[in-house]
């Protein structure tokens, strides 16, 4: 059986925050939002038709678990989900909290600017905000 193998690209443009029943939560590196990513631990898996449809359901419960802990814990005026993939070929979600104003807004994120990389400080006040606002279930032990 193949082990679980994060993609070299996301493993290079984000932060490790936590292990999900199903998914790893990334964090990307990018000061200018709040953007994390749910990539189900399952290898090969490209698209969510992949999954079983066990996985499946569950992809999309911890998705709705991390957009509600996102709306708690950073109050965006909107929240952007979405699955591309089309330069990182490994199934991941994007989860993004938007803000009138932001650097994009009201365009995607993708393709406007270069990302500012966060320091440490504010990476780890990321990561505890959102942690602080996630079900009991799912944070980090």
């Amino acid at each position: 059986m193949t082990s679980f193998v994060l993609d070299s690209q996301l493993q290079q443009d984000c932060f490790w925050v936590s292990d999900f029943p199903l998914c790893r939560l990334l964090m990307m590196n990018d000061a200018r939002f709040r953007w994390f990513l749910l990539v189900p631990r399952v290898p090969g898996a490209r698209d969510a038709i992949d999954l079983s449809a066990y996985d499946y359901r569950r992809l999309w419960d911890e998705s709705a678990d991390l957009c509600r802990a996102m709306r708690i814990a950073f109050t965006p005026h909107k929240l952007n989900v979405a699955a591309l993939g089309n330069q990182v070929a490994q199934l991941h979600i994007h989860h993004i909290a938007r803000y009138q104003g932001d650097a994009a807004w009201p365009r995607p994120v993708w393709g406007n600017g270069a990302p500012e990389p966060m320091d440490d400080h504010t990476s780890r006040q990321h990561s505890k905000e959102l942690e602080s606002a996630l079900p009991m279930r799912l944070r980090a032990r």
